[in-house]
């Protein structure tokens, strides 16, 4: 198959809209991870209670197999572009707090549980809402740039919102940040729509949300293939996120002596390498086993992770996370791909958000980190968690080989 070229998914309308909502949307959400999480830490100077602001970005995950039911009835479009209205008015709410000089802790956690009800979602729908209106073969190297606008977001955004914090306050940072979404939004609704699939059944009580649900996961649960990458979906949110993504405030205070504008260079070290995985994945496509790319680039992703609870050195420890997230980025993106093939086009929406649902293991991941950090140190919780994640990735391997490796699972 010949290799397609990286612009190759812009011709598509949709994309030409999706690409930059979805850009705006991950840029926001990394300028207010960052900017909130070191607020969070410095108002408590508690790891316990950042790792539980952490923990209520996710609560909506539960919510999440519903979210997806819905978008399969309703539209994938509709209900993002939703979601993404919520994000805006839960920005301008704290904006309005912040100006007002009335912005606590407390303040901050609710708000945090309000945007946690949706956002767990979003990644599945964007992904879910490509897959609808990208044809199958660019479909590897559409969802490859547009793991970009995710990534990007994590070096650009986190050194826009730490600069923008550092210089000039929360408040201006905010309006930032609610523009942000608001724009992301108005573009998704750019996206043209698809009108949703028909139900196999369309008559009285079958047509319950409840009965679509169960449709979906009776479908994950029976197809080998689908059940794997959600075990591993599992699995990455319990043991990896906690440590390259919610602990990185703690290590630029505790662990390096740095302060906001540090942690900003922290958390783009890792984005940068997984933009440039992204970037290669996408021009590689069709041309690659993607199941194998994607167990061996986790392994080595948790090798990393383990380098890194060692890592005293500042220089050594942004080199060592720019790798992981370079590996990181190539087993996520092929998870993502080979999920969305192997799934049902009709059922699609729900399966995404019976795969959202693995996102719950974060925040107990977070909050069971926190608690250890306090009891074994850094570097025994991310040996812990390390050593976890290379042990079961083995055994997932090999106890779903037929299907990882197999016609749909290896497509």
């Amino acid at each position: 198959m010949p290799r397609l070229s990286v612009p190759a998914p812009f011709r598509i309308r949709s994309y030409r809209f999706q690409w930059p909502a979805d850009l705006l949307t991950s840029w926001a959400f990394e300028m207010e991870t960052l900017i909130l999480g070191w607020y969070m830490l410095v108002e408590t100077g508690s790891v316990l209670l950042l790792t539980v602001f952490g923990a209520l970005g996710y609560g909506g995950t539960l919510l999440a197999p519903m979210l997806g039911v819905a978008s399969d009835r309703i539209g994938h479009r509709v209900v993002l572009a939703g979601m993404r209205a919520v994000y805006a008015a839960v920005a301008t709410t704290l904006l309005v707090l912040a100006i007002a000089g009335a912005l606590t802790p407390l303040l901050v956690c609710v708000l945090a549980a309000i945007m946690g009800l949706v956002r767990p979602s979003d990644m599945g729908l964007r992904a879910t809402l490509i897959a609808e209106t990208m044809p199958s073969d660019r479909l590897t190297a559409a969802l490859g740039i547009s793991r970009t606008t995710y990534d990007s977001a994590r070096v650009a955004g986190a050194l826009a919102g730490a600069g923008l914090f550092a210089a000039y306050g929360m408040a201006v940072a905010y309006v930032v940040i609610a523009g942000f979404y608001l724009c992301g939004a108005l573009l998704t609704l750019g996206v043209e729509p698809v009108r949703p699939a028909k139900p196999a059944i369309a008559v009285g009580a079958d047509m319950s949300p409840w009965r679509d649900l169960r449709e979906g996961l009776v479908h994950v649960w029976s197809t080998p293939s689908l059940l794997a990458f959600v075990c591993l979906a599992f699995l990455f949110n319990l043991t990896a996120y906690p440590i390259s993504n919610g602990l990185l405030p703690y290590v630029a205070r505790d662990i390096y002596r740095i302060d906001q504008t540090g942690l900003g260079l922290l958390v783009a070290s890792f984005s940068f390498g997984a933009l440039l995985g992204s970037v290669a994945l996408s021009r590689a496509g069709g041309t690659i086993r993607l199941p194998r790319v994607m167990i061996v680039s986790a392994l080595v992703w948790y090798a990393l992770l383990l380098v890194f609870g060692r890592m005293q050195s500042l220089p050594a420890g942004i080199v060592t996370l720019m790798i992981a997230g370079f590996a990181q980025s190539l087993s996520m993106v092929a998870h993502a791909v080979i999920l969305l093939r192997a799934s049902d086009q009709r059922l699609r929406g729900r399966i995404m958000g019976v795969r959202m649902l693995a996102i719950y293991s974060l925040p107990l991941g977070l909050l069971t980190a926190g608690a250890l950090i306090e009891r074994i140190g850094f570097e025994g919780t991310v040996t812990a968690y390390a050593l976890v994640g290379l042990i079961f990735i083995v055994l997932i391997a090999v106890h779903w080989r037929a299907a990882l490796w197999g016609p749909r699972g290896g497509t």
